[in-house]
């Protein structure tokens, strides 16, 4: 199977599973406005009206994250213009520690392939964004919660 053949049906996976997702969500939405609905106008106590607020405030999460993946599933994931690298990317990265890795770049968490959870890398995390615009050889520096890292990037494979 060929890079480009397996990025297809990396992709097609990944499309299937947000689809899945996405319908998922659209039933949860579903049940919960009939829930939010009967909400209206009724009396009750703090507890009550509490449960009410947290039912309406779920929901509108829910139609955030429906609107996202939709958005993603009609155009795919929106471009920043060059800041990122594009989905599909393959990184080689060798570590602090000597060890080298080859990830592959996505734009969303739901399209990483299953069991590839090690080897996925978001476009938009601190270290997507610091590869963005380097080449190989070059070392890069980015930016984790115990402080900054540096990476060397080895090789870089844009998709087709």
């Amino acid at each position: 199977m060929s890079e480009h053949d397996e990025s297809t049906r990396l992709a097609d996976e990944a499309r299937d599973r947000i689809a899945a997702e996405l319908a998922r969500l659209r039933q949860r939405r579903d049940r919960l406005e009939i829930e939010v609905e009967n909400d209206r106008g009724m009396v009750g106590d703090h507890g009550d009206a509490a449960d009410a607020i947290q039912r309406a405030d779920e929901l509108a999460a829910l139609d955030e994250r429906i609107n996202e993946l939709d958005r993603v599933l009609r155009a795919g994931p929106v471009s920043d213009g060059g800041a990122t690298l594009p989905p599909g990317t393959e990184v080689t990265l060798r570590f602090p520690d000597g060890s080298v890795v080859t990830m592959l770049v996505i734009s969303i968490v739901e399209q990483t392939p299953i069991g590839r959870e090690a080897e996925t890398l978001t476009a938009g995390s601190p270290l997507g964004r610091a590869l963005a615009g380097h080449k190989p050889g070059d070392k890069v520096t980015y930016s984790t919660p115990q402080g900054e890292n540096q990476v060397e990037l080895l090789d870089v494979k844009f998709p087709n």
